[in-house]
């Protein structure tokens, strides 16, 4: 399995620019040749183009280093150098960049083929043939190319999904995931056994397809470091809304209200736009007869608070498909507020 580097810090630099050259015509019965010197050619851009066939920032992590090509230098006969060469790094899609030393965000890498020239090439340097006027004929000078651009970045890869699959660990994220989409997830009964996101696509002839993110390791502290939160609760951010899956099979032990509140505190924290986003809360395992048996009184509780609580089972799939249906009516209502602002 491939590992899944989420943030990278590179260094990038431009290629130089050519020298300009200095030379004079020297043919035999041309007395006087007037100056042929040919210029630099033009240093090499570093661009970062995001590709949809990538899902790491894992080649990124060594070769920290990219440098692109100089210009080659001017020569006589009014020759020019040769350009040098693009450099090209592909990136996956949802790649934010930022420049490391002052954060500011330099661009976000939405689209498949999208791409952004992070520092520029120099310029090649003129050669003495530029420089030739009515009365200096011959000159004797020429420019320097100009230093390419660099600068170090920081990466930060935000997955593109249209739902995020939140609650704590063990509550099932990774069994609907897998019943909802062909998405294959690493499933056990012990806490975190997911370590990276998950993406799966949920298809359906009535609706769209949409794509759900299940979102590893977040509990109570997670803004703070605490579990694997603070590592993905960036990837929350991209989502258009959120489904928050809560468990009461461990009995009385947890409270599934205080859970709730617990992990909205959590995403307001990181951000607040993160609590803003449309919630979906479903209480799953509902298979268990002791979950089965205090649904009703869950159910009433959200129900006060506002919330519609859909009562499901990832594993013998009760329940998934009106919880589904729900999740693609209420992205399409969010996709239809957006056109119309």
């Amino acid at each position: 399995m491939m590992k899944f580097v989420d943030e990278a810090r590179i260094h990038v630099k431009a290629g130089d620019g050519g020298n300009g050259c200095v030379s004079f015509r020297r043919e035999r019965f041309v007395p006087r040749g007037g100056p042929n010197g040919g210029d630099g050619g033009k240093g090499g851009d570093v661009i970062l183009q995001a590709d949809v066939q990538l899902s790491t920032l894992l080649d990124l992590t060594y070769p920290k280093q990219f440098l692109a090509q100089k210009g080659t230098h001017g020569k006589g006969k009014d020759q020019t150098g040769r350009n040098g060469e693009d450099l090209t790094i592909r990136v996956p899609v949802g790649t934010l960049v930022r420049d490391d030393q002052g954060g500011e965000v330099l661009q976000d890498l939405l689209f498949d083929g999208q791409r952004f020239v992070v520092v520029q090439g120099g310029r090649g340097g003129r050669g003495n043939a530029r420089f030739a006027t009515a009365t200096n004929r011959a000159p004797r000078r020429a420019e320097k190319g100009e230093k390419g651009q660099e600068r170090w970045l920081r990466l930060e890869l935000k997955l593109l999904a249209d739902v995020g699959l939140i609650g704590y660990p063990n509550v099932g994220k990774s069994t609907l995931l897998s019943k909802i989409s062909s998405a294959r997830p690493k499933i056990a009964d012990y806490p975190f056994t997911t370590l990276v996101p998950n993406l799966g696509v949920v298809t359906s002839e009535e609706h769209r397809p949409f794509v759900v993110a299940d979102i590893p390791g977040l509990i109570e502290g997670a803004s703070k470091g605490a579990g694997l939160g603070l590592t993905f609760l960036r990837h929350v951010e991209r989502t258009r809304l959120l489904i928050h899956l809560l468990d009461i099979s461990e009995g009385s032990s947890r409270n599934p209200v205080k859970d709730f509140e617990a992990l909205n505190h959590e995403l307001n924290a990181y951000h607040p736009l993160l609590h803003e986003k449309t919630q979906i809360i479903a209480l799953n395992k509902i298979d268990m007869p002791s979950v089965r048996q205090r649904a009703g009184d869950v159910e009433i509780q959200f129900k006060k608070m506002g919330y519609r609580l859909f009562l499901i089972s990832g594993k013998t799939g009760e329940g998934v498909e009106r919880l589904m249906e729900a999740v693609s009516q209420t992205i399409e209502s969010i996709l239809s507020r957006k056109h119309e602002q």
